[in-house]
């Protein structure tokens, strides 16, 4: 595990993309095409903008949704479809070859049936990831699975996870906050050949330090991490504060 530290958001946003671009383009010189995992949340907003303005071949690049709440309209902004679309999908210069969505509308266990059929069929090359103040990674918020192989969960959302996307704004109370969740397990994120996990903010700091230096335990699902052997952090100095 590696781990970068930026002074500034923009230079934590550009190297994290930087990493990822690299490694997506060593995985298309060997096939001729690539797959990635894509995060949302406020976490990503630099680092998405400087990925999108890449020179990569998009026609030949397949994305997949890291995670989606349930109940929640596409029309709603913090629905994290629309976040992908408007934020990065819609403004790639050329179309992807293909971008999966998650919809949290309708029946969420056929919806996890759906999307893990579809990542079952491909080897991800870089998985864009983010980590909560709870230390949560994707949705899978503490005490998070890390024995199972199905590639999607339904989960439920803890309170502080909650409290999270209330105090970043996408929410007017937190009652508004959906309960529940569609995430991307712990292991097929795993299954990743590289791992790119940007985090800024002081109000991340301790599940940093948490992730990076604690035992590796479903109390901090972020911590699985350190098992990755390919998994790099990008953190600005807020967030490196106290690791």
């Amino acid at each position: 595990m590696n781990t970068n530290i930026f002074d500034t958001k923009q230079g934590m946003g550009n190297a994290a993309a930087a990493a990822g671009i690299g490694r997506l383009k060593e995985a298309l010189s060997l096939r001729g095409e690539a797959s990635l995992i894509v995060a949302t949340g406020a976490s990503q907003f630099e680092m998405l903008d400087c990925l999108r303005q890449s020179d990569l071949p998009w026609s030949k690049l397949t994305g997949f949704h890291l995670d989606e709440y349930i109940g929640l309209p596409l029309t709603h902004e913090a629905s994290f479809r629309k976040y992908l679309k408007d934020r990065f999908v819609d403004k790639l210069p050329t179309q992807m070859k293909a971008f999966h969505y998650i919809n949290g509308e309708g029946d969420p266990l056929g919806e996890c049936e759906r999307v893990g059929a579809l990542i079952r069929q491909v080897h991800i090359d870089v998985a864009f990831v983010g980590i909560g103040e709870n230390g949560h990674l994707a949705f899978n918020d503490p005490p998070a699975d890390f024995e199972t192989e199905d590639p999607y969960l339904v989960v439920d959302l803890d309170e502080d996870c909650r409290k999270q996307q209330l105090g970043e704004g996408w929410f007017p109370d937190l009652e508004s906050v959906p309960r529940q969740a569609i995430s991307m397990s712990i292991q097929q994120i795993m299954k990743s050949r590289s791992i790119i996990c940007t985090v800024p903010d002081r109000r991340k700091a301790q599940a940093v330090k948490n992730a990076l230096q604690g035992p590796v335990t479903p109390d901090v699902p972020a911590s699985m991490l350190q098992r990755h052997p390919d998994c790099h952090f990008f953190l600005d100095a807020e967030a490196a504060s106290l690791a």
